[in-house]
């Protein structure tokens, strides 16, 4: 391990750094099971990965806690380190790690006791897995314009709708599904429902083939009919919930993206270190060193914002949606440029199949899209900047 990645971030204690020895050591002893062969069925290798995550009590740093005021908490410094730790090795289990709160942080703030006492613990354990089905064809990063529609029927909802891009969506027990319960158009008309897989009318598939592997599907709901004790919160309340977890796992993302980049910074500094090239060493040349000093650059910028906006969530304020935009942005185009020449410097070998760096370039991609793409994060960026400015 180098010097830059031992660096100590002011915005983390202690816990925080014992904690990323921890995701490490899990990382080598798993090796084998996260650099998968394609001998197992996916879904069933996804649910070995969950478990063994949840085995080492991984799974706990992902869910959130009551503090002693009785308010629900979340870590966001221990979800970002842990998921870029799991990123630098095995980005699908960066994501079957983050995507297990996101499908059930809503419960804990919205949820009622009885659905928190039914799936929270399951989950934990890594005996039931979640998914988070919000995205839809034509709505796409406009959450407000889905058309899945969800219409009381006594003591009911029938939610009838199709859900794409649905990560976990192939093998999820359980989804939180927005759907419209109201007039179209109104965000207060959209509801969440926590809807089993193996309601009547809940159809999976096929799955959704993307460039880098992601477990993605799609989901439909045939008129299916979900109790309204899970509803979570009170109908009209699912935009509330949902926003509300994006932007508890946004810095997430752009983590994921510093564990790539590290990674390909890491990968390169050995290529160009043991390469020959025009008579000397391929990392003795001006050029290479330059694009090697400013990967590293890239890579601590999109680090600091990382943890300075899980450290703002953590410590200064439950309102921070300004700076897990920033982290989110800055965290992955900077990850891209990162990987990008990671490619360009591996040359031929960089665009082959068998190369780390032509993977890590197909599961950073997706990301400055994913959990609002970056031209949606600069629209919440300049609406906090806007808003700081009328207070100020």
């Amino acid at each position: 391990m180098t010097t830059w990645q031992l660096a100590e971030l002011p915005f983390l204690e202690e816990r925080h750094r014992h904690l990323a020895g921890r995701v490490a050591l899990w990382c080598e002893a798993n090796r084998a099971l996260l650099q998968r062969d394609g001998s197992e069925d996916f879904a069933r290798h996804c649910r070995k990965v969950v478990a063994r995550l949840a085995g080492a009590g991984l799974l706990d740093h992902v869910l959130p806690f009551c503090d002693a005021d009785g308010q629900v908490r979340f870590d966001l410094r221990a979800i970002c380190v842990v998921r870029e730790g799991l990123a630098y090795e095995s980005n699908l289990a960066a994501s079957l790690f983050v995507i297990q709160g996101m499908g059930l942080s809503p419960l804990f703030r919205f949820g009622s006791t009885a659905l928190r006492e039914s799936y929270i613990d399951r989950a934990r354990r890594g005996e039931a897995i979640g998914a988070i089905a919000v995205s839809e064809m034509q709505g796409a990063s406009d959450v407000a314009a889905l058309t899945t529609s969800a219409t009381r029927d006594g003591d009911s909802f029938v939610i009838h709708g199709e859900k794409v891009w649905i990560a976990n969506g192939g093998f999820a027990d359980h989804y939180l599904v927005l759907a419209r319960s109201g007039d179209a158009g109104d965000k207060r008309s959209i509801s969440a429902f926590l809807v089993d897989a193996g309601l009547p009318g809940v159809a999976v598939g096929p799955d959704v083939q993307m460039i880098d592997h992601c477990p993605l599907a799609k989901v439909s709901f045939d008129h299916v009919r979900v109790p309204v004790s899970h509803v979570i919160g009170a109908p009209g309340d699912g935009m509330r919930a949902a926003m509300a977890g994006f932007d508890v796992f946004r810095p997430s993302v752009g983590a994921a993206a510093v564990g790539l980049a590290k990674r390909a910074l890491a990968e390169t500094v050995t290529r160009t270190k043991t390469r020959d090239i025009f008579g000397g060493r391929m990392s003795e040349l001006d050029g290479v060193q330059a694009c090697l000093a400013d990967m590293l650059a890239d890579v601590e910028s999109g680090t600091m914002a990382v943890y300075r906006a899980a450290w703002t969530g953590d410590v200064i304020s439950d309102r921070y949606s300004t700076e897990a935009a920033l982290a989110k942005l800055v965290a992955t185009e900077a990850a891209q440029r990162v990987v990008d020449s990671a490619v360009q410097l591996f040359g031929a070998a960089g665009v082959s199949r068998d190369c780390v760096v032509e993977r890590l370039y197909r599961e950073l991609r997706p990301m400055r899209i994913y959990e609002g793409a970056s031209e949606i994060q600069k629209k919440i960026i300049a609406r906090g900047i806007l808003r700081s400015g009328e207070r100020s």
